[in-house]
């Protein structure tokens, strides 16, 4: 498969990358290495292979919900925070 230079700037966009000229190029080349890489895997006969859905023997464990009580009412919890604000839990600022 040939990796043109519009794939590579479109991926490069959606990615939301700037890319040069010279480093264009260099993608471009490793992803064709990649791809024909991977494609090393359509040469596999796989014709009496069973599907694999999971490789590991799992299973979900259900359980039911518990609510235990708590000794701990909201002004003694609130008392842990370090800083407590119109009783709520007052926090640094993210953005």
């Amino acid at each position: 498969m040939k990796i043109t230079r519009e794939d590579i700037n479109h991926l490069a966009e959606l990615s939301n990358f700037s890319l040069s000229d010279e480093e264009a190029t260099s993608l471009g080349k490793d992803l064709e290495n990649i791809i024909k890489y991977i494609s090393q895997l359509d040469e596999l006969d796989v014709k009496d292979v069973e599907p694999t859905y999971q490789v590991f023997e799992m299973e979900n464990v259900w359980r039911e919900d518990k609510i235990l009580p708590q000794d701990a009412d909201r002004e003694q919890l609130l008392a842990l925070a370090p800083e407590s604000q119109e009783h709520q839990i007052k926090v640094p600022k993210v953005l």
